[in-house]
């Protein structure tokens, strides 16, 4: 027979030049398990790389990008998952708007575009990652990471800081004590503090450095998002 997948004859119960099996199993209860189990398993899961992330921030990344790809969960993906966890937390306890706040015409496209923000946190926060990003291959030039190592660098500090926020959102929520705002300054910190290690932890000026950076990125951000809600509107209007 010929692999399904790529074509070439097949004698065993794998392909010997894709490694697809010749008889895919059916998706049932125990394959669910499995898939959810291979992603929070310990060696190479979630609970790993947060674990990582949190003692050894910038040394965790530096490997992951220059050195072994495979311990860490994928950085889209963890990204994705922890805004997923602080957006299920912060909604199930009712405790915000959201992190951008629009107060003006609701039927404006800024309005819409911040709705959008607030609503797809993952994504959001990857966008907002790129305009960082920028900022810090800009304060950072001396050093060799190109755009997208530093990109994929704030994935993983971005998501474990919205895994502080979940946190802090689910802390308030239980306690009824406000701590949202005390969460939000140390993930801030953490942030901080993990994007100046990733570039050099033993100066000073590289976490002035990864302030500025992240202080700017998120500030480009609302600009870009603002600018471009204002020109589909002037757009639209006329």
């Amino acid at each position: 027979m010929n692999c399904k997948n790529c074509t070439q004859e097949v004698n065993d119960n794998f392909c010997s030049h894709c490694g697809q099996p010749t008889a895919v199993k059916r998706i049932d209860g125990h394959y669910i398990v499995h898939e959810i189990e291979h992603v929070l398993h310990f060696e190479r899961g979630i609970l790993f790389t947060v674990k990582e992330l949190i003692i050894a921030p910038g040394e965790t990344v530096r490997k992951y990008i220059l050195e072994n790809r495979s311990r860490l969960v994928k950085p889209i993906i963890f990204i994705i998952i922890t805004s997923l966890i602080y957006t299920i937390t912060a909604h199930y306890f009712h405790l915000e708007d959201g992190y951008m706040k629009y107060d003006g015409d609701q039927k404006s496209a800024i309005f819409s575009i911040f709705k959008w923000i607030n609503a797809h946190y993952g994504y959001a926060n990857i966008m907002m990652g790129a305009f960082i990003a920028l900022w810090a291959k800009l304060l950072f030039k001396k050093y060799q990471f190109n755009f997208f190592e530093i990109l994929i660098m704030l994935c993983f500090v971005i998501g474990l800081g919205m895994l502080l926020y979940a946190v802090a959102a689910l802390v308030q929520g239980l306690t009824h004590l406000e701590v949202m705002q005390i969460g939000g300054v140390v993930g801030f910190i953490y942030m901080t503090w993990a994007i100046g290690q990733f570039f050099d932890k033993t100066k000073t000026v590289s976490y002035l450095k990864a302030f500025g950076a992240y202080v700017l990125g998120a500030i480009t951000f609302i600009l870009a998002a603002a600018i471009l809600g204002l020109l589909i509107d002037l757009v639209t209007k006329h």
